[in-house]
């Protein structure tokens, strides 16, 4: 791997559930922040650089899109890249590119340069920084890690309250070059969040143990021909049900899922509020979405609630979708307001839970693959559920058909998740307390939602033991022959020829060294 340090967790490290795992949660925290807060914070430069380069709205809006495309549909990207050099050097290489987009940007001379550095320069270095950093933290975490899950859900809510004011401050005081220019160098943080993203190492206990393990060369050789070569990107977690099934629920969830923060500003205006009464909608959602993601954590971390974490993800959905359908009869300020309050706690649920389902379901070994195979399935969703929402407002002139359509297909999501896991996945849920000891960063799988339970694996390893029992019976059979022609070689040249022996029971003598205390007879023994 060219001397690089590959974090792929070994088998027999467990997640520290703490330590330094608190360091690389803050690292995920800052991360998740700029990677989903980033698309929308940009959007306050969007007036100016109508006005400098004489483009329209729809013509901006494409920045975000191109940024969002490039976070979820190079998932498959970063998997390979992740599975080959490690989480490490591709956050800090991804948040140069982050960083690099922007600083180019500021010199651009078109809304091409724009889309260019921005939306995919910069697009890329965040989908290299957040997808690893998810990684990362499901190894260092697995007790705590719904919890885990939910803090650094919270870093998008708090990003985005904190980019959006900065953006606009920026933009007054140093104009959109300028700007662009200093959030350019805000970026360079993701370096540092990358390095924060130390591989676990196995104990040097256990590392000599290895050694100790490893001393019979032929032991090792069979070991290396059974032992699977380590894929870049793992198709086979298609084979597994629950997969499956999650990845299609999601699939439908994003066609609704980020519609209505995008249109109730826009629907509060329609009903004759102010710009800034309107706006403050948006401030509300994000202040709930900030204390209901890791409230959420603690929630599915209870001894009950964890093992059905994915019908408890089915349920926020399912509260997400029926609140934008209520949402849609909404016909004052007063109404919306305690519709971004609900839709900001369903939100932050689903925030909090969509990841910590997925580890659960596919475990630490196959997270880095299947993260990146959803998300590109996600990204189709993205481009195709605003936008489609936006033709019906064209064709209807009238938000409630919105809403009512991404209402339906979150709660379409909700019912596909919950009855397909109930009726085709059949693994009994396990309690945290039934765990074994020995359970380890890359071994996790254990919850209801997994497709393959414990005794499949426990057979598995059965067959594969007595194979190898049958093995060494058939090379010691084998070596015993070699050693008994070898000793009537020996009987025959040294006998004298006057002596006379019956050869079958020499023969005889020869098949049972076990009587002579498992030596080899010699020559004179036989005489």
């Amino acid at each position: 791997m060219g001397g690089v340090a590959l974090d792929v967790g070994d088998s027999r490290v467990k997640a520290p559930d703490g330590g330094w795992g608190w360091a690389v949660l803050a690292g995920c925290f800052v991360i998740t922040g700029f990677s989903y807060a980033f698309p929308k914070a940009i959007s306050v430069f969007f007036k100016e650089l109508i006005r400098e380069f004489g483009v329209g709205y729809s013509d901006t809006a494409w920045i975000s899109s191109i940024l969002l495309a490039m976070l979820y549909g190079t998932g498959p990207l970063c998997s390979v890249l992740v599975n080959r050099f490690g989480c490490r050097p591709v956050m800090m290489v991804g948040g140069l590119f982050a960083s690099l987009g922007m600083i180019l940007a500021s010199f651009a001379t078109s809304i091409i340069h724009i889309y260019l550095t921005v939306g995919v320069i910069t697009g890329l270095g965040l989908a290299l920084n957040f997808q690893p950093s998810l990684i990362m933290l499901n190894r260092y975490f697995s007790e705590k890690r719904p919890l885990a899950n939910g803090l650094s859900a919270a870093g998008s809510p708090v990003a985005l309250c904190c980019l959006s004011p900065l953006g606009q401050v920026l933009q007054y005081q140093y104009g959109w070059r300028g700007g662009f220019l200093i959030l350019g160098g805000i970026l360079l943080n993701c370096c540092v969040c990358g390095a924060l993203m130390k591989p676990l190492v196995a104990p040097k206990n256990l590392k000599a143990k290895s050694l100790e393990e490893d001393n019979d060369k032929e032991e090792e050789g069979k070991e290396e021909k059974k032992k699977p070569k380590a894929k870049l990107l793992d198709f086979s977690v298609f084979k597994d049900g629950g997969f499956v099934i999650y990845t299609v629920a999601a699939s439908i969830m994003v066609l609704g899922l980020f519609v209505p923060p995008v249109f109730v500003v826009s629907y509060a205006k329609e009903l004759g509020n102010e710009d800034t009464k309107s706006a403050l909608l948006l401030t509300i959602l994000g202040f709930i979405d900030i204390f209901a993601r890791p409230t959420c954590g603690i929630i599915a971390g209870l001894k009950w609630v964890r093992p059905r974490c994915v019908y408890l993800f089915s349920f926020a959905m399912l509260f997400n979708g029926v609140t934008d359908l209520i949402g849609s009869q909404a016909k004052d300020y007063a109404s919306l307001v305690v519709f971004c309050i609900f839709f900001g706690i369903s939100y932050g649920m689903v925030g909090a839970l969509q990841f910590e389902v997925l580890m659960a379901i596919v475990g630490t070994e196959k997270f880095s693959s299947a993260i990146g195979l959803v998300l590109l399935m996600e990204a189709i969703a993205v481009l195709v559920g605003p936008p489609g929402a936006g033709r019906l407002l064209d064709a209807t002139k009238k938000y409630m058909y919105v809403f009512l359509l991404a209402g339906s297909e979150v709660v379409l999501s909700a019912v596909v998740l919950a009855t397909c896991n109930f009726f085709f996945i059949k693994s009994k849920p396990q309690e945290p307390s039934q765990k074994l000891e020995c359970i380890t960063v890359t071994d996790d799988t254990n919850t209801e939602v997994c497709s393959r339970p414990s005794e499949v694996n426990d057979e598995e390893e059965k067959g594969e033991r007595e194979e190898q029992e049958k093995e060494t019976k058939r090379e010691a059979l084998k070596e015993l022959k070699e050693e008994e022609e070898k000793d009537k070689k020996k009987v025959d040249e040294v006998r004298p020829k006057s002596v006379t022996v019956d050869s079958q029971e020499v023969e005889k003598f020869l098949k049972e060294p076990q009587l002579n205390g498992g030596m080899t007879p010699s020559p004179e023994t036989c005489l």
